[in-house]
């Protein structure tokens, strides 16, 4: 099993499939062509499920950083006799310099050894264990993978094998590319493979001049979560998935084992809030989209809307397991699929149209199709939102009440009155929606708020806490500063913390065993609402909390073990980066005494 904290790797991503390679030179998990398929390596979650490793023999001082503004990573080493840079990534289509990413990815990673100072001992050892490690070694290319390499010798056991010598000014180059049957040859050259690396350094950082104009506190924070939110982006579909990973626990020897290689409709439009630093609709326009599309008929069919999809729009995300994985740190299962794709979850009615309204001005003008949509999806919010769910947790037990999917559905109706013009509605029917909006308001203020508690709850005529409730400010219900605002963010504050000041997002059953830990996402809606409140210095400190727990690259994972502070969950998810997209911005606002943040991040 593996064994290796999760801070220790770093993403390289082609805005189609991703690597996660170890700080000492391993690529440990690798997914291609699409981030949802089965893994090439994936040592990630078993010793036995392939990897790929450049290392340096006796390296004593490592470095690692990602060129600006780009997924390219750079890691120096050094050992008694001299010194190496290693550089890789997974490459960007050729001549690709304008504002999009990956239109035409070759599926290919590419890593390039340089010798710089003395002389360095190089080892390679490349060890491909197709579909999760089922398919057994592959060094012929019969799955579809071409390695180059100028140096390799295999063994019996499928693995092929270097050792060499470089000298200052001397270097190596690989690359593994997926190459589909009947493509033509994919043998890449040392030249062709430094060329393609400075292709897609100037892509990355084209792409980032671009889009990236945050002025601000954390901006190196806040930029590198920005491109790693575009990294997690499908771009032939538009499509966002929420991590890279499948399976890295909630907490070490837990079955929270879940994978979060798809596309979650409430993930991807923050995700989508949260990346929108410049006016560039074309992304918005491909992601609604893309929504539309995978989700034809459904609100006329079924009534509802599914929560989540492949990212080429696959409907039936069945789950499964993988039973002769063991598991990071021994946490079974290993899981593939998601079976969350069937639940009832209403509140993402509010985060697909709070999407739409924030980035309206960059979008435009909707598509025919996708305004009717976006009005269909209004109206299940005020058909459905008194019916219980499964909530943005997901609880796998009986629906409740959730005031966290209220609150969303009284946010689809009100963003939805004031697209009314763009989504081509008629007055009778923004009648309707303006109704419904006071209706929910009303329940939520009666019914989501306990004075046993001093709160509002996690759900109706409860009493338990929920970091959810932290958004009823953050999405404009309630004012920052009014009294039961205050008072459920200083009592999430006390009783939903641990010991680091971490927040965890509700401490109920929820249907499975074990516990959590920390949500790192909850930390920076705590932060949010602090700065909303006019709190800044509190939520500065809030904030620096969860972002000092940024790997060395400025990586996050979903949560964080409350004793150690360990990364624990899926990585790098995209909801820990928005939440400090958004906080940081927030607490940018608060101390500037600019209005509250309700329309667009990070301008």
């Amino acid at each position: 099993m593996s064994r290796q904290p999760i801070a220790e790797y770093a993403l390289l991503s082609d805005c189609r499939s991703a690597a996660l390679v170890h700080r000492s030179g391993s690529v440990d998990w690798l997914c291609l062509p699409r981030f949802d398929a089965p893994s090439v390596f994936g040592r990630l979650l078993d010793d036995r499920a392939g990897h790929w490793s450049i290392s340096v023999s006796r390296s004593t001082t490592l470095h690692r950083r990602y060129l600006d503004g780009t997924l390219v990573l750079e890691t120096k080493h050094e050992s008694p006799t001299g010194r190496l840079t290693l550089t890789e990534a997974l490459a960007v289509g050729a001549n690709e310099r304008d504002h999009r990413l990956a239109v035409q990815s070759p599926h290919v990673l590419l890593r390039r050894a340089e010798c710089t100072v003395g002389s360095v001992d190089l080892e390679m050892e490349y060890a491909p264990r197709p579909d999760y490690g089922r398919a057994g070694a592959d060094l012929n290319g019969d799955s579809g993978l071409v390695f180059s390499s100028p140096v390799a010798h295999a063994d019996e056991n499928g693995i092929a094998r270097a050792r060499v010598t470089l000298r200052a000014g001397e270097s190596l180059a690989f690359a593994l590319q997926y190459q589909p049957a009947g493509g033509q040859d994919g043998r890449w050259t040392e030249q062709e493979i430094a060329e393609r690396l400075r292709e897609t350094i100037a892509a990355w950082q084209t792409w980032s001049s671009h889009h990236q104009r945050y002025d601000g506190p954390w901006p190196e924070l806040v930029k590198g979560s920005g491109v790693v939110l575009q990294g997690l982006t499908y771009q032939p579909t538009g499509a966002i998935v929420a991590a890279a990973t499948t399976s890295l626990p909630e907490v070490v020897g837990g079955e929270r084992n879940w994978d979060y290689r798809y596309t979650w409709i409430r993930d991807a439009s923050l995700t989508l809030e949260a990346l929108w630093v410049a006016a560039c609709p074309d992304e918005a326009i491909q992601f609604f989209d893309f929504v539309s599309g995978a989700a034809v008929g459904q609100l006329h069919e079924v009534g509802d809307l599914q929560i989540m999809f492949g990212v080429g729009g696959e409907r039936d995300l069945t789950e499964h397991e993988l039973p002769h994985l063991s598991g990071w740190r021994d946490s079974r299962p290993v899981r593939f699929g998601n079976a969350a794709w069937n639940q009832r979850q209403v509140d993402v009615y509010g985060e697909l149209l709070s999407a739409a309204h924030r980035l309206r001005s960059q979008v435009g003008k909707f598509t025919s199709g996708t305004a009717g949509f976006l009005a269909d999806v209004a109206d299940a919010a005020l058909h459905r939102w008194e019916e219980p769910d499964h909530g943005i947790w997901e609880m796998r037990e009986e629906p409740r009440h959730f005031v966290h999917s209220k609150l969303m559905c009284w946010v689809a109706l009100d963003r939805a009155v004031e697209l009314a013009d763009l989504l081509g509605a008629e007055a009778e029917r923004v009648s309707r929606w303006r109704d419904g909006r006071d209706q929910i308001r009303r329940a939520i203020l009666e019914r989501g708020w306990s004075e046993l508690v001093g709160a509002f709850t996690q759900t109706f005529d409860g009493d338990a806490l929920d970091a959810s409730t932290l958004l009823i400010p953050i999405v404009g219900f309630l004012p920052g500063d009014d009294p039961k605002v205050r008072a459920t963010v200083n009592a999430i504050a006390e009783r939903l913390t641990d010991r680091r000041g971490l927040v965890y997002r509700y401490r109920v059953d929820d249907g499975l065993e074990g516990k959590e830990g920390a949500f790192l996402l909850c930390t920076f809606w705590l932060a949010h609402a602090l700065a909303l409140g006019g709190e800044p210095a509190r939520a500065r400190e809030v904030f620096g909390r969860a972002a000092a727990l940024a790997n060395d690259v400025g990586l996050l994972a979903e949560e964080a073990d409350g004793a150690t502070g360990e990364l624990l969950g899926n990585f790098p998810q995209a909801f820990s980066h928005v939440g400090l997209v958004n906080a940081a911005w927030a607490i940018q606002q608060a101390e500037t005494g600019r209005a509250a943040p309700t329309t667009k991040p990070l301008e």
